[in-house]
């Protein structure tokens, strides 16, 4: 029951400041907030306490293949922004699939993984297209922040249900899918364009540097180290990679 109440606040908790930091700071800085494991980050928590560090060791492997398959998402999707949401979220989804599933299978060891994860994430900076202009953004609805939060608890808490029939690495997979950023980013498509969403997106890629450390990381400290002090190192070494990354942004 408290894993329950905690999947139904921390990952809507998480939405909100990112939904926050995008009103304020705009649509690049969101995404780059968002491309760090806010949501893959406690799911995976869940997992090592609901399945065992084991199990959630074993699930790193399937985060840093979803960090090259984030990048190819994210490479596809401001592709094909301006021909619409729909079309790009599809393409996206195809683009994540297309790469996740050959990895999955390729038996690489999680370093090989982590450097391939690196270079899919600046292959997919370099070869994104320029941002269309952005539109100027208007108010958001009364009904906007409800569905997103709707929206992401209905994600977390099927995720982690269907975890134990689905293995540790494709839980990893799946719970490494970038939820929150294509929330935001199609959240942002649809109400002021096609050139706020390819800015947030281009974020969240960018971002994906930290979330790839994240999970490096913690495949190195979990056997060894307990969850607090695993869980904590990554996320030190996630921020700092993540610093960086916003100091090379601006």
């Amino acid at each position: 029951m408290e894993l329950l109440a905690f999947k139904l606040v921390l990952a809507p908790l998480l939405l909100v400041g990112a939904t926050l930091a995008v009103r304020r700071w705009g649509q690049s800085i969101g995404g780059l907030l968002v491309g760090l494991p806010l949501t893959s980050g406690p799911i995976s928590l869940f997992l090592a306490l609901e399945r065992g560090p084991e199990f959630a060791t074993q699930a790193t492997s399937g985060s840093l293949i979803a960090t090259a398959a984030q990048a190819a998402f994210g490479l596809a999707y401001c592709r094909l922004a301006r021909h619409g949401s729909v079309p790009a979220f599809a393409g996206g989804c195809a683009a994540f699939a297309g790469v996740a599933i050959p990895l999955q299978y390729s038996g690489w060891s999680r370093g090989v993984l982590f450097a391939a994860a690196l270079a899919a994430v600046a292959a997919a900076l370099r070869f994104s297209p320029p941002a269309l202009p952005e539109r100027r953004v208007p108010a958001a609805p009364w009904w906007d922040l409800p569905a997103r939060l709707l929206l992401m608890v209905s994600l977390v808490v099927c995720v982690t249900a269907i975890a134990p029939g689905a293995g540790p690495q494709a839980s990893g997979v799946i719970a490494s899918f970038p939820f929150m950023g294509a929330i935001l980013t199609v959240f942002a498509h649809r109400m002021v364009g096609p050139g706020a969403a390819q800015a947030a997106m281009r974020g969240m890629v960018a971002g994906l540097f930290g979330f790839g450390v994240f999970f490096y990381v913690l495949s190195l400290l979990l056997p060894h180290a307990a969850r607090t002090v695993g869980y904590a190192c990554a996320a030190i070494a996630a921020l700092i990679m993540q610093g960086l990354v916003f100091h090379r942004l601006r």
